[in-house]
């Protein structure tokens, strides 16, 4: 007599439908985002929000260059018609949303992810430690939040609790950079007489 063989769970077509979408929205973003990175230089026209548009540019493209961080100092280095402060929040809320490419590339299945022991490492570390991990990562410098971002959306964190630990780290990033890159600039000129 054979033991009943267990139903097989009934295929979610839908929820991997949205997965193959988002997924295929965060690739023709990244191609879009890389393909106009020469013509980013002339939104800093646009003050706060050309800042804030090119962090949204920078930050959605995954692993692919972006020169965001390079306008967040050129634009705080002009304190006569810049605020740092506003630098920093506009640069941070702008990078914070564009970091939903990496979550939503995660939440898909994270399908171009090669599991490197560094994303190995992230995805352990978003798991246990999950928002502390996410607000740490978003505030160093080195373009691996992509790969935090990634883990996040694969873990299924919520995604208002990603969004929150992207914003506090990514505002406190962008408060160093633009404060330091004024502070840069005020020193220059002084010591330059």
């Amino acid at each position: 007599m054979t033991a009943p063989s267990e139903p097989k769970p009934a295929s979610n077509w839908k929820l991997n439908l949205a997965r193959l979408g988002v997924l295929a929205a965060v690739i023709a973003i990244s191609v879009f985002i890389y393909s106009i990175r020469d013509q980013v230089e002339t939104l800093q026209t646009l003050g706060y929000p050309g800042i804030f548009i090119i962090n949204v540019i920078g930050s959605a493209t995954i692993v692919l260059p972006a020169p965001a961080l390079a306008i967040v100092i050129a634009m705080s280095t002009l304190t006569a018609v810049f605020n740092p402060f506003w630098v920093g929040v506009a640069a941070g809320l702008g990078a914070t949303l564009g970091e939903l490419s990496g979550y939503g590339a995660g939440f898909s299945g994270q399908a171009l992810m090669e599991r490197t022991p560094l994303y190995e490492r992230l995805h352990n570390w978003t798991a246990r430690y999950g928002m502390i991990t996410i607000i740490l990562l978003a505030i160093q410098p080195f373009p691996i939040f992509d790969l935090a971002g990634v883990a996040a959306g694969s873990l299924k964190m919520p995604l208002l609790k990603f969004l929150l630990a992207t914003l506090i780290g990514k505002l406190i990033k962008m408060w160093i950079v633009a404060y330091g890159a004024a502070s840069g600039a005020e020193w220059i000129t002084q010591f330059s007489g």
